[in-house]
């Protein structure tokens, strides 16, 4: 507003507000009609903002199928492990037993024989005999057998050489002595055979 249209009027504090506005008003009004978007700008605008959301989409899907691969796969080895740990309990079991086992063979490799042996002896070597029996019973059952060993190759699967002798009747690589039995379960070494092999 110029200063000819406010000088007729007094200005106090209920009017200068109105004086303000009235002088504001026409550039308002253009300011107003200058921002006022297109048509095209406003696509433009949305075409963007949903680019930006389908990014943001892509993101989160890709995170989702990571998340949901590793839950699989944790999944799969906690299905592995609850299969396998009866088993590794098992064999572990074995493997603390065989020494024991390894104890009642070498007690009754050395026993007399049972016409050396006296009326007083006799009934301990058969009970030593009979808990023998029952372990190996125990152990066929669960899936231990003994690996082969004497007169057979060397096979570092199954046999670990701890001496090479010389022996004429034998090829080189040949088991002739066993010096510790070794134990499968299944499939799976829990002991390797000791032997002693042919030079």
């Amino acid at each position: 507003m110029s200063r000819k249209s406010t000088e007729g009027k007094e200005i106090n504090r209920d009017n200068l507000e109105e004086i303000l506005n009235e002088g504001a008003a026409p550039s308002d009004a253009l300011s107003g009609a200058e921002s006022a978007p297109t048509p095209e700008d406003r696509v433009a605008g949305l075409e963007q903002e949903v680019r930006t959301l389908k990014e943001q989409s892509d993101r989160y899907r890709d995170e989702v199928l990571r998340k949901a691969a590793d839950f699989e796969n944790f999944r799969k080895q906690k299905e592995r492990e609850s299969i396998m740990a009866p088993v590794r309990a098992l064999e572990n079991v074995i493997r603390e037993l065989l020494p024991v086992i390894d104890d009642i063979q070498r007690l009754l490799d050395h026993a007399p024989q049972s016409s050396e042996s006296s009326g007083e002896t006799k009934p301990f070597i058969e009970g030593v005999e009979l808990v023998k029996k029952n372990l190996d019973k125990w152990l066929a059952d669960k899936g231990v057998k003994q690996i082969e060993s004497k007169g057979l190759k060397l096979d570092v699967n199954f046999h670990e050489a701890i001496s090479q002798i010389d022996h004429p009747d034998a090829e080189p690589e040949t088991i002739i002595e066993e010096y510790q039995t070794g134990y499968l379960l299944g499939e799976r070494v829990i002991r390797h055979a000791k032997v002693i092999v042919a030079k």
